[in-house]
């Protein structure tokens, strides 16, 4: 049996209207929550929000960090495998705090195996449509976790994050792809027909992070706001899950035992930019882009 960790106190949230997120409250966080009821609400909800990762003061010092990097690389938006060239998302995808998350989530052995910041522009229309994360990916489990750490804050305005409670346990749906030029998945891969009176916002101060199954139902809005939408993406695996459309994924060990080997090794970014390791990352995004990119 874990033991039952205070990840910072964070409480259980009352049932409240849709503009409210489900699980868990800011109001209420005298109460601290344990991992072992954060994964009951996981279990139950397909997804967990709200939580304090980074202080304030850390999510800012993080942004700034991107845009430095933004300037002098160019744009980062939608990159895969960024943990390997920049120091900033390898430090906020392997906190304490997050591991302690992911391992009462999918267990004790833990691979990281992507992180890419998604940026959404001030006043702009681009949005993500209703769909399942593991509809493309190819992974052969569902054993697997989406951190979504705020560097900025995701608002209604801003287009934060909006769920369906429970529907990661409704089984893989139907998805319709296209060429939407403002929607920011590689297919415009969209699930019909989503009763939208069922979702619920997840809004998010900067330093706060959600995380959700694979088979979780969740879309965002366009930005509306004056500033930029910014969070680190992050997917996380158990080390049996495998890749089925190649042998040539790659992933990181980041807590306990690897006993399968299913996944080339990724080099965590020591420097930023390192020459070396962009080339190997450049390749490395390519490849994201042909596996998810595709049925």
């Amino acid at each position: 049996m874990r033991p039952e960790i205070d990840i910072g106190n964070v409480a259980e949230a009352p049932r409240q209207p849709l503009e409210t997120a489900l699980s868990l409250t800011r109001k209420a966080r005298e109460d601290a929550m344990d991992l072992k009821a954060l994964a009951a609400d996981y279990d139950r909800d397909g997804f967990i929000t709200g939580v304090p990762i980074l202080s304030e003061a850390e999510a800012a010092a993080h942004r700034a960090r991107l845009e430095r990097n933004e300037r002098d690389q160019g744009g980062i938006h939608y990159k895969a495998k960024l943990h390997t060239v920049m120091t900033s998302p390898y430090e906020m995808a392997t906190d304490p705090k997050v591991l302690d998350i992911i391992e009462a989530l999918i267990g004790p052995d833990i691979l990281l195996n992507d992180a890419t910041f998604i940026i959404e522009e001030p006043r702009t229309d681009a949005f993500v449509s209703w769909h399942q994360d593991l509809t493309f990916w190819g992974l052969s489990d569902d054993a697997q976790v989406t951190l979504w750490l705020a560097l900025s804050p995701a608002t209604a305005d801003s287009g934060c994050m909006r769920m369906v409670p429970g529907s990661h346990k409704m089984g893989v749906l139907d998805h319709a792809t296209g060429e939407d030029a403002d929607n920011v998945l590689m297919q415009s891969q969209t699930v019909q027909d989503v009763d939208e009176a069922a979702a619920v916002m997840c809004p998010l101060r900067p330093g706060e992070a959600s995380f959700h199954h694979g088979w979780t139902l969740h879309a965002s809005m366009p930005n509306h706001s004056d500033d930029r939408r910014i969070g680190l993406n992050v997917q996380y695996v158990a080390p049996h899950v495998r890749q089925t459309k190649h042998d040539l994924d790659s992933a990181m060990l980041v807590r306990g035992e690897d006993r399968h080997g299913h996944f080339r090794t990724d080099t965590p970014a020591t420097v930023d930019f390192d020459p070396a390791a962009v080339a190997r990352w450049h390749e490395m995004d390519r490849l994201h882009v042909e596996t998810q990119g595709s049925a």
